[in-house]
């Protein structure tokens, strides 16, 4: 049984704007998605239309008892062309966020989940030291206009993101040549589409033009990231930061990382260090004067002699092909904590299935891992589950459903899950709500 979290504690769902909002035709995905020979199953078009809709998505958080709602600013709208801020879109954020408190629901804001301006790209993306420059310039521009409204900021959506998916990358580029497809194993917490032995140098052909850009740089940038990409990220972060604390101190600051539960039977003890240095150890130094960490966790990794060991017909496997094992998450949080003693807020934690009860299950037992957590002394403040809608779901197009809401994508029409209940009251009698608070 769930016991009661504290007054204060932050629970409700997550979205990503590339990914719900629709029509992000200045973004690099838009640009990747629709060149010939692309790599996407499906456009994101006007994707969920929660560009639109976001009032009544986030109304029906707030009706089931949500207090925290997790979204993304989509930089493609705010800077479309380089040096040009778009002021309409900054007032439609500046609208969500005021629905957002209107409806006792704390906003916590990601500046940069995934998707970039396509002229970033065309300027060399994140290998270009220049980025970091453009980076600080569109925080200081969202801070100054929206920061008094913004409580906590995310400044980049799994940084160490580009290392899982170059792991993965590698070993499907030593697949080219044999005769079959590697499938989705869950190894990598993002959609991609495995099926791109005969699509890929015509894909990156095809990317250099629309991008203005040779094939082979476009190639470096599909196979995140270089050491030199590496540093220009955690300096994004670390400049931002910066900015966010000399312009409105009052906001919390963060950065979130994809992390495994990864387990060893004997023999698998170096692969574990291994990987564990590498999705984020190796990042705290940069991240020492955040305010909070965001963990993002779906699944565990368990490591024998050899590495990471495959599923078997036994493994109860999600819809993405990754372990159903909400338990993950706790073990992840003990893991975390040795090394980060500051408050922690979970941004992201899920599962992809079409059987809800698999996901109020799923949701039932992360959060009993939460709460144990949080009984032997762990600073964890909050929870927002991944995600609030089914959405695009990158590469993978339409087809994952992770989402507490379904949406007819011909009518737009939403249907909250049981799941969504399940939070929500659960939410309800735990969290009182108090208007006074929200400043």
């Amino acid at each position: 049984m769930l016991k009661e979290f504290p007054r204060e504690f932050m629970m409700g769902a997550a979205t990503a704007a590339h990914q719900v909002e629709g029509n992000n035709n200045n973004s690099d995905f838009w640009t990747m998605e629709h060149v010939p020979n692309s790599m996407y199953k499906e456009p994101s078009l006007e994707a969920v239309d929660h560009y639109n809709r976001f009032k009544e998505d986030i109304l029906l958080l707030a009706k089931a008892g949500g207090n925290t709602y997790r979204f993304s600013i989509e930089w493609a709208r705010i800077e479309p062309k380089k040096g040009f801020f778009n002021q309409e879109e900054v007032e439609h954020y500046r609208e969500v966020l005021q629905y957002c408190h209107e409806h006792n629901v704390t906003p916590i804001v990601t500046l940069h989940h995934f998707s970039s301006p396509k002229w970033l790209i065309s300027e060399g993306g994140w290998e270009s030291e220049q980025t970091v420059q453009y980076f600080e310039r569109y925080t200081r521009h969202i801070v100054l206009e929206l920061g008094e409204l913004i409580p906590y900021i995310c400044t980049i959506n799994e940084a160490n993101m580009g290392k899982q998916i170059k792991k993965i990358m590698k070993r499907m580029e030593q697949k080219l040549n044999s005769s079959s497809n590697e499938k989705s194993d869950g190894s990598v917490q993002v959609g991609l589409n495995m099926d791109m032995k005969t699509k890929m140098k015509s894909y990156y052909q095809e990317l250099g033009k629309a991008f203005d850009m040779d094939p082979s740089a476009i190639y470096t940038y599909l196979m995140p990231r270089s050491e030199q990409g590496e540093k220009i990220i955690m300096d994004c972060h670390q400049q931002a930061r910066a900015i966010i604390k000399e312009t409105a101190p009052h906001i919390k600051v963060g950065i979130t990382f994809s992390l495994y539960d990864h387990q060893t039977l004997p023999g698998g003890e170096e692969s574990v260090k291994k990987e564990q240095y590498e999705d984020f150890l190796c990042y705290l130094p940069a991240i020492q004067e955040d305010d909070f960490l965001g963990v993002q966790n779906y699944s565990r990794k368990i490591h024998g002699p050899d590495g990471v060991i495959a599923s078997d017909d036994t493994t109860r496997l999600t819809k993405m092909g990754y372990e159903y094992y909400p338990e993950a998450l706790g073990n992840v949080l003990r893991f975390v904590v040795k090394h980060w003693q500051k408050p922690i807020i979970i941004t992201e934690n899920g599962v992809s299935t079409d059987n809800d009860k698999e996901r109020v299950e799923f949701i039932e037992r992360a959060l009993k891992g939460v709460q144990d957590c949080m009984d032997e002394g762990i600073p964890v403040i909050g929870y927002t589950y991944w995600s609030l809608l089914d959405n695009f779901e990158w590469q993978l197009g339409y087809e994952q459903t992770f989402g507490l809401i379904a949406v007819d994508r011909e009518t737009q029409t939403r249907y909250p899950k049981e799941s969504l209940t399940f939070l929500g009251s659960h939410i309800k009698s735990v969290i009182k709500k108090d208007s006074s608070s929200l400043k």
